[in-house]
């Protein structure tokens, strides 16, 4: 979590979209409990069996094991429920003798909480429970004593810090933009904090804050590309073709899924017709073929891979939940670009593709 979600901010402000006129601007990103608990079992559950041995002795004889990890949302906190492995014993001539053996579940509330400089978000436990197999609640002090001692900070220790992301994010901002824009770049995420994080029902709701220069797009017109710039679009775009192609039997070998690999072929198909339109001129009356192809592909094609991102393993799943978040901003929000100027048309395709014909042809003047 703390690796991935730091990309997953920088995409979002890479396409982030102005929300009022003046500053500043908000960037909300939504993480479902499926990916937490994924995250959550990365960074904890690394042991034998997808355990977490959260604390033990030096012989080894007394142990605290946390282990099946279960998350959800409840009055407004994280509730995770851990089954609970706990033995207290001593060692006697090499050999460990035991005093005592539980099991049982430790119930967890945890709140989303920022920091004083709105730099970390961390989850707190505000409240727990532990109970034996029966469910009667757990009347040991000394265990519950260990519990508090050693596996609430262990549960609480996973974070978000800024502090730490913004450069990792500076690095994935400036790979989806303009160079000319790596100074307005360091700029904004100078400015990036934690506004709130709130738990619901269905995951943690994050909204960061940044400050920009205002940036409202006013549509202008991009001249259509000529013969020779046709020809240089055409060697680019076999690349990404058939970067997109080699992506798309990854996806579908992931999920095991024809389905999804029929949907994203059928939609690279269209990709390459909607784009090509877009580069020629157009007629005046007509709809813009890239605005329309994103607005009817993405109708069809998140719900599947939302469905996709809650069966792959944390890694994978992030990747795709990451790349949903970012364009529903695109697809919810009209004055697509802002702060940075990205704009999804059939003129920011052709000014975008005329800034990739440039960069290419720089790198082989090198």
């Amino acid at each position: 979590m703390k690796k991935y979600l730091p990309t997953m901010i920088a995409v979002l402000l890479a396409v982030s979209t102005e929300i009022g006129v003046a500053d500043p601007y908000t960037l909300p990103i939504a993480l479902d409990y499926t990916l937490i608990k994924k995250a959550v079992v990365s960074q904890l559950f690394t042991g034998e069996g997808g355990s977490a041995e959260v604390w033990n002795d030096k012989h080894k004889c007394s142990f605290l094991k946390l282990s099946n990890p279960r998350i959800a949302g409840e009055g407004g906190q994280v509730k995770m429920l851990n089954d609970v492995q706990a033995q207290l014993g001593t060692a006697i001539a090499g050999q460990c003798l035991t005093v005592l053996a539980w099991d049982g579940a430790l119930e967890t509330f945890q709140k989303p909480t920022i920091s004083a400089d709105h730099s970390t978000i961390s989850l707190p436990v505000t409240k727990a429970n532990a109970y034996d197999q029966n469910g009667q609640q757990l009347t040991v002090d000394k265990l519950m004593d260990l519990i508090k001692r050693a596996a609430e900070p262990k549960l609480a220790s996973l974070k978000l810090d800024l502090n730490k992301s913004r450069p990792d994010m500076e690095k994935t901002l400036t790979s989806f933009l303009p160079k000319d824009s790596t100074p307005e770049v360091k700029k904004i995420l100078s400015t990036l904090k934690f506004s709130s994080a709130d738990a619901n029902d269905n995951g943690i709701k994050i909204n960061m804050a940044f400050d920009a220069s205002p940036k409202k797009i006013t549509p202008k017109p991009e001249a259509p590309f000529t013969e020779a710039e046709q020809r240089q679009w055409q060697t680019t775009w076999k690349e990404w073709d058939a970067f997109l192609t080699k992506a798309i039997d990854q996806a579908a070998s992931e999920s095991q899924s024809q389905e999804l690999k029929h949907s994203l072929t059928e939609i690279l198909a269209e990709s390459r017709t909607a784009f090509q339109s877009g580069l020629k001129a157009q007629s005046p009356n007509s709809s813009d073929p890239v605005r329309v192809f994103f607005t009817q592909t993405w109708e069809k094609l998140a719900p599947q891979l939302r469905t996709l991102a809650k069966q792959l393993p944390e890694l994978k799943a992030l990747r795709y939940m990451t790349f949903i978040a970012a364009t529903d901003v695109m697809y919810e929000l009209d004055n697509i670009g802002s702060p940075l100027g990205l704009e999804i048309s059939s003129d920011g395709l052709r000014r975008l593709a005329r800034l990739v014909i440039a960069d290419k042809e720089e790198a082989k003047a090198k």
